[in-house]
């Protein structure tokens, strides 16, 4: 018995030996799962699926830097442009596949003539994607003071 014995003193003395029984019965049974449920793992259901391909992913389009100084000068990219080679510049550009971005950047003193001149000259000459790039400092700046 677990829990004690017979003795001839009379005196239950608690018993020092541990009782495994109880653990090997688990043990044997979680045995017995284990050995017929191993090989529904190895198991594979055979399916026949489809195959498809994609389309390989787009290339990113070149950025093209148009920037615009207070006196009015134009820099394609970090190289000064005079407005009449402008248009040739940006037809060559215009024919690329992917259509590069046109990124149009303009001092705050930049007169709106000649903005609208360029942005006209982007247009005729096939240039889709135009983009304006701000300082995020100025509308910092700008913001009322508490």
């Amino acid at each position: 018995m677990a829990f004690g014995g017979f003795n001839d003193n009379k005196q239950p003395a608690p018993m020092s030996d541990i009782n495994v029984t109880p653990m090997v019965d688990v043990m044997l049974v979680l045995l017995v799962i284990f050995i017929i449920t191993a090989p529904l793992f190895t198991h594979a259901i055979k399916l026949d699926l489809p195959s498809a391909q994609s389309a390989p992913a787009p290339t990113k389009p070149e950025t093209i830097s148009l920037s615009i100084n207070g006196a009015g000068s134009i820099f394609w990219d970090a190289d000064p442009v005079a407005l009449g080679d402008l248009g040739e510049k940006l037809a060559q550009a215009a024919k690329k596949q992917p259509q590069p971005e046109l990124q149009l950047r303009a001092d705050k003193s930049t007169r709106y003539e000649v903005i609208a001149q360029v942005m006209s000259a982007a247009q005729s000459n096939g240039l889709t994607k135009l983009g304006f790039v701000t300082d995020s400092k100025d509308a910092e700046e700008a913001k009322p003071k508490k």
